[in-house]
């Protein structure tokens, strides 16, 4: 398989961890949600620590780059993790807050999907030159998470304080896409995975310790919800995210990790025994459709696959 193909499928792998993980997260809500996120994300750092090192061990004497090389290459890692570290410290801390007011789950989703017709506008701004067919596709997109999420559950659009947070989310979730886009191809995606983790879980502590107050029981009391987001849709779906970026276009990387809500309704449906509507199936249908028709090759990739 292409670097490409492996990158989007590990991209798609990344959004059915953080649909199947929607459960846990929703479940932490029950914590303050600087508390919740100051604890997952920190286990997801320590988790990938090992990781890291078992990696280091097993890099052999001739992959080491040159001394100028490394010391570049060391310095895009710490600098990136950091930048993509409070970038992800927004993002992760206005979802929570979102879901920690009550935001409705469909509206949630659809509001955070809008990352996906974001992510293509920003990168105008940055140089990034998107194919007509992508923006096909984000249109595609954006109607059938409509349909998934909105009109699935009958309901009209109407912005409340959580949706508000969310809707902030989605932008800043645009930002961290492109700047993990950024340093993603010149770091090690495995340490700035877990720097971005060190310094977001730093930033919701310092948060939690000023503005709310923690309570050890109730912590413990949500412990699985807090390991399995923390392990799964933290150290392992981010870290994912950041490797296969190194290979992948943002705008259809934007597009497959918005198959997270497609996800979660599936997961939904299957482990909770949730029904879904016709409409919501629908929305599934064209989601995976626009995700599908945006990996079909231009006409210069043909010309050179001949």
């Amino acid at each position: 398989m292409s670097k490409k193909m492996i990158s989007n499928l590990l991209l798609l792998l990344t959004a059915l961890i953080w649909g199947s993980a929607f459960v846990a997260q929703k479940a932490g809500a029950v914590l303050e949600p600087l508390t919740y996120s100051a604890v997952r994300t920190l286990i997801s750092a320590v988790a990938l620590v090992p990781v890291v090192l078992v990696l280091r061990r097993a890099r052999k004497p001739e992959e080491a780059p040159a001394p100028e090389a490394a010391a570049a290459y060391r310095r895009n890692t710490i600098v990136g993790g950091i930048v993509v570290g409070v970038v992800y410290s927004v993002a992760s801390g206005l979802q929570q807050f979102g879901i920690f007011f009550d935001t409705d789950a469909g509206k949630a989703g659809f509001i955070t999907a809008l990352y996906i017709v974001i992510v293509p506008i920003l990168g105008i701004f940055i140089g990034k030159k998107t194919r007509l067919l992508v923006w096909v596709c984000v249109v595609l997109g954006a109607i059938g998470f409509y349909l998934l999420t909105m009109a699935g559950k009958g309901g009209g659009f109407t912005l409340e304080k959580g949706d508000f947070f969310v809707l902030l989310c989605s932008v800043a979730f645009s930002v961290h896409i492109l700047t993990i886009d950024h340093y993603s191809p010149k770091a090690d995606g495995v340490a700035l995975s877990c720097i971005q983790f060190f310094v977001a879980g730093t930033i919701f502590l310092i948060g939690m310790l000023l503005f709310e107050k923690p309570v050890l029981s109730e912590i413990l009391a949500c412990w699985f919800p807090i390991i399995y987001a923390g392990v799964l849709s933290g150290a392992v779906a981010y870290t994912l995210q950041i490797v296969a970026q190194k290979n992948a276009d943002p705008a259809q990387a934007s597009l497959i990790l918005s198959l997270e809500s497609v996800f979660a309704a599936l997961s939904g449906a299957l482990l909770m025994h949730e029904r879904m509507t016709g409409i919501e199936l629908a929305g599934c249908a064209v989601i995976f459709a626009a995700v599908i028709l945006a990996q079909l090759p231009c006409k210069e990739e043909r010309l050179s696959a001949k």
